[in-house]
C-alpha cells in the first residue's frame, strides 16, 4: 500500500473567525460547524481541509503549544485575473484581516499578494499576470 496525501490539518485559536475567513475565499463550509472541535471540508480534487481547535488538539497531546514566531505553512488561493487578486485582497483586509504583502506584479510571471489568516497563517492569492499565449 502507498501513503497518498488526503488532508491539510489546521490549529486554530478561534473556529469561528477561521471558518468565517475561508468563507470568504469560497470554501464550502456550512455556519453551524462554526461551534465545532473538528471541522472538515472537501476541496476540488477530494483533498480535504481540516481545522481543529487548541483544545481539540490538547485532548490527545497535552504537552502541545501554539508555535511562536511566522509561521512556515502558506496556503495559495488561484484567482481567476489579476483585477480578482487586488479585489479579494482588499475584501479581505477592509474585514479587518491582516494584508502581508499588498497585490503586486511578481517577477515569476503572477499577480500576487498575502494576506494572515485569524491565526497569523500566510494565506498567498495569486493569478498570472498576462494571459497564457
Amino acid at each position: 500500500m502507498t501513503p497518498r496525501f488526503d488532508l491539510i490539518g489546521m490549529v486554530v485559536s478561534d473556529m469561528a473567525a477561521s471558518l468565517a475567513f475561508y468563507r470568504r475565499l469560497g470554501l464550502d463550509i456550512p455556519a453551524e460547524a462554526d461551534g465545532l472541535p473538528h471541522v472538515e471540508a472537501v476541496l476540488p480534487g477530494g483533498l480535504r481541509i481540516a481545522w481543529d481547535t487548541e483544545d481539540t488538539i490538547r485532548s490527545f497531546d497535552p504537552s502541545w503549544t501554539p508555535p511562536t514566531g511566522d509561521g512556515r505553512r502558506d496556503l495559495a488561493f488561484l484567482c481567476d485575473s489579476p483585477a480578482e487578486v487586488d479585489a479579494l485582497y482588499a475584501e479581505l483586509t477592509a474585514a479587518g484581516h491582516t494584508g502581508h504583502l499588498k497585490p503586486w506584479d511578481a517577477f515569476w510571471g503572477q499577480r500576487y499578494a498575502v494576506v494572515l489568516d485569524p491565526d497569523g497563517g500566510g494565506v498567498s492569492l495569486f493569478a498570472p499576470s498576462a494571459p497564457a499565449t
